[in-house]
């Protein structure tokens, strides 16, 4: 998973522990790891919610300022599919998370 430059602080501070994607399947797996620069992510969970699910509240947690703005992003590809993907930083061996 790619998130944007703006987001990126925030995933590895562990303030951001979310992500709404919009594909034609599902791209991540439970249990999986991806890379970012620094460290990794691990997928704690992937569920499919519909439109009215994403909330102002779910967008702030995803790091965006509202649900317009998470939306300019989610989108990946020719797909219609909703997800939330939930998710933990794992820091490279010998460095602790930023604080």
């Amino acid at each position: 998973m790619v998130f944007t430059k703006r987001l990126r602080d925030g995933v590895r501070r562990g303030e951001i522990t979310c992500s709404v994607r919009i594909w034609k399947s599902a791209r991540v797996k439970v249990g999986h790891r991806y890379r970012m620069e620094e460290g990794e992510i691990e997928i704690d969970s992937i569920e499919p919610i519909g439109f009215l699910d994403i909330t102002p509240q779910l967008a702030r947690e995803s790091g965006f300022l509202g649900v317009i703005d998470l939306l300019k992003v989610a989108k990946h590809g020719a797909g219609n599919n909703i997800y939330l993907v939930r998710f933990h930083y794992v820091a490279p061996k010998g460095l602790r998370r930023p604080r």
